[in-house]
Order: C-alpha cells, then structure tokens, then sequence
C-alpha cells in the first residue's frame, strides 16, 4: 500500500487527511520488508518503507500496525488474514522471548 500526504502535510498518515492506493512491491521491497521484521522478531508487523534513489529505506516497523488502510487499499479483511496465518504457524510452549515477557 502506497501512502500520499495530503496538499501541504509531509505527513501521510490516514487520520491525518492522506489517502491510500495500492502498489505492487519490488522483490527488493519484499526482502527488505522481510528482513526488517526478522530482525525485530516479528511474524506479523508493518514496515514502512520509502522508495529511494539507493533502494528501499526502511523507516518504522509497527508491532501493531493500524489495518484500516491496508484492508481499504487492498479490499480484503487482512485482520482475518492474520489470524489465519497465526492460526496455522503457532507452536505451543514456544515464545521469542522464552516465556520470559
């Protein structure tokens, strides 16, 4: 999903008057998301990224991303999605943190 700041606002957040459209990522956009949350120890997370002339530049991962925008942009109940997907991929008695938090 491709975030826009509205005329005048640097900022692109949603509840800040920015709008959302959808974008096809790059491979490199992929791996670099991928690896962004890897790093953090996340499964499920949003990254946002911005296009540069280097390649993409990551520059927040959300351990609680907001949904709204993405389910909008991409017509699809992404919350579901993920609880599928953790649904599928849990494994009892195994945290990242060891059961320590």
């Amino acid at each position: 999903m491709k975030r826009q700041g509205k005329e005048g606002e640097f900022r692109s957040n949603l509840h800040r008057g920015g709008s959302a459209s959808l974008v096809r990522m790059t491979p490199e956009e992929r791996s670099t998301a991928v690896r962004a949350a890897g790093i953090m120890g996340l499964n499920v997370c949003g990254v946002d990224i911005l296009r540069s002339n280097h390649g993409p530049v990551v520059m927040e991962v959300n351990s609680s991303p907001g949904l709204e925008g993405i389910e909008q942009a991409t017509e699809k109940d992404v919350a579901e999605l993920i609880i599928q997907f953790i649904e599928k991929n849990h494994k009892p008695n195994k945290t990242g943190t060891r059961g320590k938090g």
